[in-house]
């Protein structure tokens, strides 16, 4: 229960920012921006690589790490390589899915907090959020 007080008072905090720079249309420098997350409960991680052409976001990368440093992709929720939980892989896949749609809603978006969260995936989500902030903090 702790876990998840903690996980609602993070996004609060992460949506109360976001609200007060989006008051405050920024500007950015045109460039390439790398922004890495904290890690989870878990040691995982995100990682976002955000361009900026003419001031805007014009693309965007972002992936999720285990705790090893192993990019989680297809086999992300596998055990041994082999599905041994069905609902768990399912589960992990939609977060590896989430990942890209979040980059892609992003660049069309051009506002990280107008990208909405998949349900199932919000641990990624926050740890975009985050990724996203470290990068911009780069280009003002």
């Amino acid at each position: 229960m702790r876990k998840y007080i903690l996980i609602f008072w993070a996004v609060l905090a992460l949506a109360a920012a976001f609200s007060q720079a989006s008051c405050k249309k920024a500007s950015y420098k045109d460039g390439i921006y790398h922004g890495k997350s904290s890690a989870d409960d878990s040691g995982a991680w995100g990682e976002v690589t955000v361009t900026i052409s003419n001031g805007r976001v014009s693309a965007c990368d972002f992936v999720c790490l285990q705790k090893d440093g192993t990019v989680k992709g297809e086999d992300y929720g596998k055990v041994n390589g082999e599905i041994s939980n069905r609902v768990f892989y399912e589960k992990a896949q939609l977060a590896v899915l989430a990942m890209k749609q979040y980059a892609d809603s992003y660049v069309r978006l051009g506002e990280a907090e107008k990208v909405e969260a998949v349900s199932g995936a919000t641990v990624a989500y926050n740890q975009f959020l985050e990724s996203v902030e470290a990068a911009l903090s780069q280009a003002k």
